[in-house]
């Protein structure tokens, strides 16, 4: 078996480096901060307005109670923005046999649902150099833990062997059972609400605050896998390579990690902590049944993502049955019949 020269490995490198335009994080970083201060800048301007307008129209459309209630409406939006967000990170781990993270994150976010309804309960607010701040707000802090769980995931995936099993399961175990535990603390002291609805999903759990962070996180993870597809994609497929042509593989690494944690946490609203992972997963491993081109299975796991939802809302208040359950039920449904039908 031959062996790479030190000119073959230079030539390699600066190949790769023309065609995948080899962007500092720093660069990265940068086009992020602006991403988040233009996301947050449609979304608490002209979004809210924007989203009125949309629904009326729809109402008067339809005239039906699925497309009047505001609650339902909140439900379809951030079950939309679920369809497009979730299998677009998830194509990137399905690839790199990483579809477990999704559910460690998952999991550990519910951690963070706890922390945030606690604090929620008993600091409200808190007054910052005169200004008061709210605390309640478990779906913020959910991102924050997931976050920081990603975070700690890449570390102990330095310290250990990549993404191995006992990792994610320590992080799965361990963040949902910190929510167990503040949950089973709290709940005879301060909490006054419920956490069915994060545990499970719900679409009447839905406030149009949360559906504001969700168009955010939604905007932030769409153009920022447009900014660093490439890079994205040459790591899934070739790291050894990528890390010749010296990509910064931990950086994108951590950023794919971090975009997963953001999706998870939009997700638990309609999908519920345990059944968040399978809209990652159950729509790309579908449309890898159809395409074996990356670029076409994205696109064809956010159209079946899409049917997904749209469907599964349907179903879930025509029969009134969980709305998280029916979607994640759907996609099971197409991606076993891609599976049949493939074999044909």
């Amino acid at each position: 078996m031959s062996t790479l020269t030190d000119d073959d490995r230079s030539v390699r490198r600066a190949v790769v480096e023309r065609l995948m335009g080899n962007r500092q994080p720093a660069l990265v970083v940068l086009a992020m901060a602006i991403l988040i201060v233009a996301s947050a800048a449609f979304v608490y301007g002209p979004f809210p307005t924007l989203y009125d307008s949309f629904w009326d129209n729809a109402c008067n459309a339809g005239d039906s109670f699925l497309f009047c209630s505001s609650l339902l409406q909140n439900g379809f939006t951030a079950g939309l923005l679920i369809g497009i967000a979730a299998p677009l990170v998830g194509a990137y781990l399905v690839n790199r046999q990483l579809a477990l993270v999704g559910d460690a994150l998952a999991h550990s976010s519910f951690g963070g649902v706890a922390i945030g309804l606690f604090i929620g309960a008993t600091i409200p607010t808190v007054d910052i150099l005169g200004v008061t701040v709210p605390l309640d707000f478990p779906l913020l802090w959910a991102a924050i833990i997931a976050v920081f769980c990603a975070l700690g995931l890449q570390v102990l995936a330095l310290k250990t062997d990549e993404y191995a099993d006992v990792p994610l399961a320590v992080l799965l175990t361990g963040g949902f059972a910190v929510g167990v535990l503040i949950i089973s603390y709290g709940d005879a002291i301060v909490f006054g609400r419920e956490v069915e609805g994060f545990l499970y999903g719900d679409i009447l759990f839905v406030p149009f605050e949360n559906v504001q962070l969700m168009i955010g996180l939604a905007l932030v993870t769409l153009g920022v896998i447009a900014l660093t597809h490439k890079q994205l994609v040459f790591i899934t497929f070739d790291r050894e390579a990528a890390r010749l042509a010296r990509m910064h593989v931990w950086f994108y690494d951590t950023l794919l990690m971090v975009l997963t944690a953001l999706v998870v946490v939009a997700a638990m609203q309609i999908l519920g902590a345990i059944l968040t992972a399978a809209m990652l997963v159950v729509p790309v491993a579908a449309a890898m049944q159809v395409t074996t081109s990356f670029n076409r299975s994205i696109v064809l796991a956010i159209i079946i993502g899409e049917i997904s939802v749209i469907t599964g809302l349907i179903l879930s208040y025509q029969y009134d049955v969980a709305a998280g359950a029916t979607i994640v039920l759907v996609a099971i449904a197409i991606y076993l019949w891609s599976v049949v039908a493939g074999k044909l």
